[in-house]
């Protein structure tokens, strides 16, 4: 029995824990690392620019710079966001990044099945990639805003406008150098100006 109420009792401060993250707005991310994920963009344009110059003749090459990229802006932000979220939520932290990982979790394993299936499947569609990966961060985004600063929603709507326009140029264009550098360069910074402005007014109101 004694164990029973201990059980009870414990999931229900999991709970409490839960419901306070989830109400709580998320201060992990921190705006010098998103606008460091801008500085891998660019790079990662200029080496496709010189190493893969014609992708749709090498479209694995193409997709593994842009991939890996992806994957070392994640590892980066999540870094910094564990970091920071145990300096600034202490109890709450991980609930917090826990959350902050759900809530992005899904358009980033649709993201990756997409590019495995057109990859595999739809090679000469791989110039559909650009747009589709920046509709789909958007949604991630849009994810995210629950919890994030309002000002956020100007990011998500970035990478959608962004991501249809990059669709819109119907050919090989999309898969220019540019077109990526261009879309998360400036979307990522912009994230990071937002959650700057947003820490730096709470500062001043406090």
């Amino acid at each position: 029995m004694l164990m029973n109420d201990l059980d009870r009792a414990l999931g229900d401060i999991r709970d409490i824990r839960r419901n306070m993250a989830q109400n709580t707005v998320f201060r992990g991310y921190g705006p010098l690392a998103l606008c460091t994920t801008a500085a891998f963009a660019v790079i990662a344009a200029l080496l496709q620019a010189h190493f893969v110059p014609l992708p749709t003749e090498h479209p694995r090459l193409y997709v593994g710079l842009w991939t890996s990229t992806g994957v070392l802006s994640a590892a980066w932000i999540l870094v910094h966001a564990v970091t920071r979220s145990r300096r600034l939520h202490s109890a709450l932290a991980d609930d917090m990044i826990s959350l902050a990982i759900e809530q992005f979790l899904p358009a980033a394993v649709a993201g990756c099945l997409l590019t495995i299936v057109l990859l595999l499947n739809a090679p000469q569609s791989i110039w559909m990639l650009p747009g589709l990966w920046q509709l789909i961060y958007s949604l991630g985004v849009f994810a995210s805003c629950r919890f994030l600063p309002r000002a956020m929603l100007s990011a998500a709507a970035w990478f959608l406008l962004s991501g249809l326009l990059c669709l819109s140029l119907g050919n090989q264009r999309a898969l220019q150098p540019w077109t990526m550098a261009s879309a998360f360069g400036i979307g990522q910074t912009l994230i990071g100006l937002v959650l700057y402005a947003t820490a730096k007014g709470e500062a001043h109101d406090a």
